[in-house]
Order: C-alpha cells, then sequence, then structure tokens
C-alpha cells in the first residue's frame, strides 16, 4: 500500500524511533511540511495518507480518487472533512490516549510554578536580591501549598482523570464540572456552582461550539481571586482577553496556558508580552514528551496493522 505522510516534522521525529511506520507498508512518502498548494500533488497516487495538521477538507477529498484511508497522528481529527470522507468511503482513524502521562505532569508542574512563585523568586536571584538579605532565606512572595486545595476539573476524559490522580497524590480535593448543556451526575456539580469554591481550575474538555468561550469575564469573575487557572485544553475554551484583564486587575491569582486560539500566535499577542509574573505561556508542548510523541508512532503503526487485515479479510471473502 503507498502511503504519504504530510507533516512528520509536526511530531519531532528527529528523537524518535519511526523506523516501524516503513516496515509496516510496501512504500511511505514523508514530509517534513506540507503547504496546501501541494497537499493534491503529494497525494495523487496515494491510498493511505498520514497527517497531524494539515487539512483534508472536502473539495481536497473529492480530487483524490484513489484514497482509501486516513490515518490522523493526534486525536483530534477536525482537520479532515470527515462526513466528507464517509461519503467517499475513506476510513479515518486517530491516536489516543499517548499523552495522558505528559499533559498531567505539564499541569501540575503549571500548578507548582504558580503556588511556588518560581518565576519570580529566579528573577530575584538574578537580580541579587537573596545575596542582599538579610535573612537565611527570602520570604518576598508567599508560596502556597497544593495539599488542601480543591482543584476543579472541567473535562473528566483521561486527561482529566490523569490530572485528577496527580492532584490527589499532592493531597488536592478534586471537583468535577458537568459536562456543558447536559445533567448533572451524581459525583459532578455544575460548572456555575463549583467555580466559587475551587482554589485552581484546570480544563480537560475538547473546543466545541457548546465549550467556546467557557471560562469568559463572568466565569472568571465568580472564582475566588486567590484562584489559579491552568488551560492545557484548547485555545478558545477561555477567552484570552477576559484573562489578560482578570490577572491585570487581580480578579485571579494566576493563570498557566498551554494553547492559545491561533497557533502559531502572532507575535505581538496580548498573552505573549504581557509583563505579569503570575501569567506562564507555553508554546502546546504538554502533549510532547518523547514517550508520548513515541506512543503517537506505535499507535499508527497498530492503525496500519488494522487495515491491512481488514484488506486481507476482505481478498479471503
Amino acid at each position: 500500500m503507498r502511503a504519504v505522510f504530510l507533516d512528520l516534522a509536526t511530531l519531532g521525529a528527529t528523537d524518535l524511533d519511526i523506523n516501524p511506520l516503513y516496515t509496516s507498508l510496501a512504500r511511505l512518502d514523508c514530509y517534513e511540511l506540507t503547504t496546501p498548494e501541494q497537499v493534491l500533488p503529494r497525494l495523487a497516487e496515494a491510498r493511505l495518507v498520514i497527517v497531524n495538521k494539515v487539512k483534508l477538507d472536502r473539495r481536497t477529498l473529492f480530487q483524490l480518487p484513489r484514497l482509501k484511508h486516513v490515518i490522523v497522528a493526534a486525536t483530534g481529527v477536525n482537520n479532515v472533512d470527515l462526513e466528507a470522507a464517509a461519503q467517499l468511503g475513506i476510513s479515518v482513524q486517530n491516536c489516543r490516549a499517548y499523552g495522558v502521562e505528559s499533559v498531567a505532569q505539564h499541569c501540575l508542574m503549571l500548578m507548582l510554578t504558580l503556588s511556588t512563585k518560581l518565576l519570580q523568586y529566579r528573577q530575584a536571584l538574578a537580580q541579587g536580591d537573596w545575596s542582599k538579605s538579610p535573612h537565611f532565606c527570602m520570604l518576598d512572595y508567599p508560596v502556597e501549598n497544593l495539599s488542601g486545595k480543591t482543584l476543579g476539573i472541567v473535562g473528566y476524559g483521561e486527561l482529566g482523570r490523569g490530572v485528577a490522580q496527580l492532584a490527589q497524590a499532592f493531597g488536592m480535593n478534586i471537583m468535577i464540572a458537568s459536562r456543558p448543556n447536559q445533567a448533572i451526575q451524581d459525583n459532578r456539580v455544575s460548572l456555575q456552582d463549583m467555580l466559587p469554591q475551587v482554589d485552581i481550575l484546570s480544563l480537560h474538555c475538547p473546543l466545541t461550539p457548546a465549550t467556546k468561550n467557557l471560562i469568559d469575564w463572568p466565569q472568571l469573575c465568580a472564582l475566588p481571586r486567590s484562584a489559579l487557572v491552568i488551560n492545557c485544553a484548547r485555545g478558545g475554551i477561555v477567552n484570552e482577553d477576559a484573562l489578560l484583564r482578570a490577572l491585570e486587575e487581580g480578579q485571579i491569582a494566576g493563570a498557566g496556558v498551554d494553547v492559545l486560539t491561533q497557533e502559531p500566535p502572532a507575535i505581538d499577542h496580548p498573552l505573549l508580552v504581557a509583563d505579569n509574573p503570575n501569567l506562564i505561556v507555553t508554546p502546546h508542548t504538554a502533549w510532547s514528551s518523547r514517550s508520548a510523541r513515541q506512543a503517537i508512532v506505535q499507535q499508527i503503526v497498530e492503525n496500519i496493522t488494522s487495515i491491512n487485515m481488514a484488506s486481507d479479510l476482505l481478498r479471503q471473502v
């Protein structure tokens, strides 16, 4: 089966073993990146395409009569027109749960960094403040324990559960928000009721019409002023203008953000240029541990194997 990987560079594959991809296919052409103009010529003869972020819209799919299978090297498949794929008989498979440990530790890192005022103390040391101190230690920035704090989780799938497991190891109490526009289950509370009770809010839900700007100015105002907001889910779930305003006005105590609405963002994006020590922005790296990325490669191979097995069964019928 002839296959094409359109954007291998999005996996940072230089430190991964991708040989299993080649051995699972008769022919695999890998491209580091692919522009929209290059998609059609590169897939003209392909029966299978592996893609991470390159868009395969309806118009594109209808111009690829040989294409039979799409494997997305990620969980989200919003870059593929699923309706068109189904109409054309093109199978679409994705990768799941590969980054639970990576995302969970990143979320806890953001919580710990903000709670221990790590960035403020690091800057103080660089300025020589400790050397000038009359005491053996510095107490300029109050440090908070995670133990005993209440963590509110929005989105309690595998990622949300992974974060909850680590948080419980730190002695945190867990609250789980009910799904938007759905009945409240026994072990969950409405987002409106949860917000005033949490010390840290951590988001792990997908970006959908129901969750777009789910955390906006009213929700930020409902949080305690001492609360932290962590978003390692998707940009757009939190209104970025409202978040910055909440930080600047002291409506919340801090925020850790790994995702933005537009990625990559403009160089002058307000959250990137904000001079606020209580704001941490990381470049969508929560998912990207080497183990997580190698797990994606393995899942792609498993998807290819399942396609090959299905093809063999069809030939035997």
